[in-house]
């Protein structure tokens, strides 16, 4: 059995659970071949790591809901997580040849050693006498499936470690491992969706998953189909490799414009497309973002959420900056997604308009294009307006069609028009809101 600190490109999933327990595994295989029973002194030691392993394989499960062979689902884990020349070539493309190739044939060779790993005889060489690596091989989690955030990454790793499990030689093994990266990418990036950026002082920019998505769908947002129709043109050219453009979302409040951009995360993430979310206060972190994924083989959208600044604020004018004007060219793979509720982005006063002079500003004309140059920067901008009573009504009547809601329409209709009238007015918000209380009070 070939040690994992051999391994050439998967060093780094090989961590320190990995290395004791093969370790171990390889330590108990040569004593049996020299007639040693125990350890000797270094039993006691050995003993406590080989508990603190299982310790991890079952905290593991439970936090990511695996069950069978923990085993082979925390190394085929480590595997599909690891970012390594190898994985990174292979996202979305499928196998690569040549040298990297070979050097993955080699590491695959190792992991292949690792699922055959005797811990039986490991634990009789340490004196325990619970068969408990036996209970980790048809594992069954304490938590339902109800609990488990990523249960469709889930079903991913344990289909793919009984696969690798079952693989009859290496160059099966590297097979199955290279059709896993090319139908759903490699490492965190490859199998979640969406991204936060964090910033901690004395660190380095970190783009972390978001585990806890809403499976919105663009069908789930009733009306405005023009609007979406323009989302969906401009989407699908981009991550079809087509000339696309940075896109501005913009209009009154409650009228879809975030989740239309979540259903097109949801829509468009079998094809590749990656959605990173990033706050005001962290637009500095936007060039070591966009370094860190340029190279990547998704697509990837910046998604800013309710932009728009004061008068005072100038952190637009860095923003501007990154979108595009500066010396280094945008990237292909990148485009920036943003909602708000205001057309320009920037509040505007009268004073802009004609006025200036007499505010103290020499140069009107000239505040007025700065402020607008920023969403000009956005080649789509896409409007979404309240829906007037008609649209409401039709709003509403679909919605509680969809929730089971049995009620006589006029009466219906009638309830949601006094409900807005004290709830912020029409929109596709405040429609759901008076269905999620009629389905509320009808339940209870």
């Amino acid at each position: 059995m070939r040690s994992a600190t051999q391994l050439l490109l998967y060093g780094n999933a090989a961590d320190q659970e990995v290395r004791t327990l093969a370790g171990l595994a390889e330590a108990a295989g040569r004593a049996k071949e020299r007639g040693e029973v125990h350890p000797g002194p270094e039993e006691g030691r050995m003993r406590e790591d080989y508990y603190r392993c299982l310790h991890t394989l079952i905290e593991t499960a439970e936090n990511l809901g695996f069950e069978g062979n923990l085993w082979h689902c925390y190394l085929t884990w480590r595997i599909v997580y690891d970012e390594n020349a190898y994985s990174r070539a292979c996202e979305i493309r499928g196998s690569v040849e040549g040298s990297v190739g070979r050097s993955a044939l080699h590491d695959m060779e190792i992991f292949m050693d690792l699922f055959a790993a005797d811990f039986e005889g490991a634990e009789n060489w340490l004196g325990i006498g619970d068969a408990l690596f036996e209970t980790l091989t048809d594992y069954e989690p304490a938590k339902s499936d109800k609990r488990i955030f990523n249960r469709r990454i889930r079903d991913r790793i344990c289909d793919l470690a009984e696969k690798l499990g079952n693989a009859r030689d290496a160059a099966a093994f590297k097979e199955q491992v290279d059709r896993f990266y090319g139908d759903f990418g490699a490492g965190v990036l490859g199998l979640h969706k969406a991204f936060r950026v964090e910033h901690a002082e004395g660190s380095d920019v970190r783009i972390v998953p978001i585990t806890n998505i809403a499976h919105v769908k663009l069908d789930d947002l009733v009306g405005y189909e023009r609007a979406k129709q323009m989302l969906v043109e401009n989407t699908e050219a981009f991550v079809s490799g087509r000339p696309a453009n940075n896109c501005l979302l913009y209009g009154d409040a409650g009228t879809g414009k975030s989740s239309s951009i979540k259903g097109i995360l949801n829509q468009y993430y079998d094809r590749g497309l990656r959605m990173i979310e990033i706050y005001r206060h962290q637009f500095r972190d936007l060039n070591a973002v966009i370094s860190q994924i340029k190279n990547r083989n998704y697509r990837f959208i910046i998604y800013m959420d309710d932009l728009s600044f004061e008068d005072f604020e100038t952190e637009y004018k860095y923003l501007k900056a990154v979108i595009e004007g500066g010396l280094e060219k945008k990237p292909d793979n990148i485009l920036i997604y943003a909602t708000s509720n205001r057309r320009h982005l920037i509040r505007e006063n009268y004073s802009d308009k004609g006025e200036g002079a007499s505010h103290g500003d020499m140069h009107a004309s000239d505040t007025v294009q700065e402020k607008l140059s920023l969403a000009a920067r956005f080649g789509v901008s896409i409007y979404f307006g309240s829906p007037d009573k008609k649209e409401f009504g039709h709003i509403v009547e679909v919605l509680a069609r969809r929730s089971g809601i049995e009620m006589d329409p006029q009466q219906l209709l009638l309830a949601a028009d006094q409900w807005e009238l004290y709830h912020g007015g029409r929109s596709g918000r405040t429609a759901q809101q008076f269905i999620d209380h009629l389905t509320g009070t009808q339940e209870e």
